[in-house]
């Protein structure tokens, strides 16, 4: 069979790093190791330049190179000879190359210092496999084949598997009765039908600046209300750059990047800082793949995938989740127009008064200036969700109020939401999740759409003060 370019995308996933020699216009060889060989088409690759300039000043004395390509899968060895073609500095192809490369920048505190500084467009003068590269004794050898780009690609999968799986999960998205259920429902069937075992949901907060995680699929009750910056990581970065990022190969730096959060969040218990969650994640993730979810140019979330298979994700699941993303942007942007439903009201279950012999008191603590809830000296949740959540408990202590809507939420100045797509829905998510994980005595539970109950089975003390 002959090899085609486009049938080498294991190798473009960067698992194994490639090698590329050039020569002077004397002749004299120099190697190095690339960060990234990037599929344009048939005919065309990309090399990622940052730091090379012995090798720059190869090419522009001398056009060709050569460029070696691991297949992470087999360690067969793929040899490109190239011709420069042109740099890119800008653009569509530069922004896809420089993605990757702030991720690993981020990942491994290089931020600002390991950047892309252009795209090298090269013409592929000719691809053959290296027969003699794998041991033959480890597997018998196969045929040596030359790059022939007018050959047939391999058979599709099963599209009409595909098809159906899509429109499965299609269907939990336009039946989901509220954000909550079309975000779970949504995660379980990818996880169901098609084994994406981990993901999750991360909205902005209400200053736009970082993403917060209201939903998560394999990596069990942790993680609710998890923060990363937008522009770090892979996560933050698909929100800065409104762009889908796929990375392979990286689990060192997502390590490293991991511990030295944690690191950071533990010293002196850094309470002079807003509080933050970690975002759940793989301890040994190899890859990640993130894709923007946009209601026309807005930003309405971020939608994650994680792998411990350094191949996980491809070209298929590009395509195919972004289909999906599109379809959660519309319900997330569908679901913060929705108002309560004009259906007869269903009783609200009263709050539950504490036993008598029940000595448990819940002292919840606001810092007005942090716009910051404690439950005791553990921190609880912060932001519009705390300024909600200390509304309620304090309409519950003065007039007994049980049942609350939407609707007098968005309509209270006091709170801050933006006058359009304020993402309430969300916000009570988190806080929902947030109780059900560090305070299960007090619950809010929806009655039905654009309602819900305040449930409290234990005395509670409120507390406000200037700050932390």
């Amino acid at each position: 069979m002959k090899i085609r370019l486009e049938d080498l995308q294991a190798c473009f996933q960067g698992v194994i790093p490639a090698t590329m020699a050039t020569a002077d216009a004397e002749g004299e060889p120099n190697v190095t190791y690339i960060s990234q060989v990037y599929y344009v088409d048939p005919s065309h690759v990309a090399l990622s330049c940052q730091f090379f300039n012995k090798t720059r000043r190869n090419v522009a004395e001398n056009p060709y190179a050569a460029v070696d390509l691991w297949d992470p899968r087999t360690f067969e060895l793929y040899r490109l000879e190239l011709r420069f073609d042109h740099l890119e500095t800008a653009g569509p192809l530069f922004d896809t190359m420089a993605a990757r490369i702030q991720v690993i920048a981020s990942h491994s505190g290089m931020k600002g210092i390991f950047r892309l500084l252009s795209a090298d467009v090269y013409e592929v003068l000719s691809l053959r496999r290296v027969a003699e590269f794998v041991d033959p004794l480890a597997s018998p050898p196969a045929e040596p084949a030359d790059w022939d780009p007018e050959s047939p690609s391999h058979p599709p999968p099963d599209q009409l598997s595909e098809l159906r799986g899509l429109q499965a999960i299609s269907g939990r998205i336009a039946r989901a009765h509220d954000l909550e259920e079309l975000l779970a429902t949504t995660l379980a069937g990818l996880d169901e039908l098609f084994t994406f075992g981990h993901s999750m949901v991360l909205v902005p907060d209400d200053r736009e600046c970082r993403l917060v995680a209201i939903a998560s699929r394999g990596y069990g009750a942790e993680g609710v209300g998890g923060e990363i910056a937008i522009g770090d990581g892979v996560m933050g970065i698909a929100a800065a750059e409104r762009r889908m990022i796929r990375v392979a190969g990286v689990g060192t730096e997502i390590r490293y990047g991991r511990t030295i959060r944690e690191r950071f969040a533990d010293r002196e218990g850094r309470r002079d800082l807003a509080p933050e969650i970690p975002l759940p994640g793989l301890p040994d993730a190899r890859a990640q793949l993130a894709l923007p979810l946009l209601a026309g140019d807005r930003l309405v979330g971020v939608l994650g995938f994680e792998s411990r298979d350094p191949l996980a994700f491809d070209e298929w699941d590009e395509a195919f989740l972004q289909i999906v993303a599109n379809q959660i942007a519309m319900g997330i942007d569908r679901m913060q127009e929705d108002e309560e439903e004009a259906a007869p009201a269903v009783p609200a279950r009263p709050a539950l008064e504490a036993p008598a012999e029940c000595d448990r008191k819940l002292r919840f603590v606001y810092f007005r200036n942090d716009e910051t809830i404690f439950l005791g000296d553990e921190y609880l949740v912060r932001n519009v969700p705390a300024k909600i959540f200390w509304k309620i408990l304090n309409q519950h202590q003065r007039e007994g109020r049980t049942e609350f809507s939407n609707r007098e939420l968005r309509m209270d100045p006091s709170l801050g939401l933006p006058g359009y797509k304020d993402n309430l829905e969300s916000r009570l998510i988190l806080l929902r999740k947030r109780l059900a994980e560090k305070c299960p005595w007090v619950r809010m539970v929806p009655v039905r759409r654009g309602r819900f109950a305040l449930e409290i089975e234990s005395a509670v003390e409120l507390i406000e003060r200037d700050s932390a």
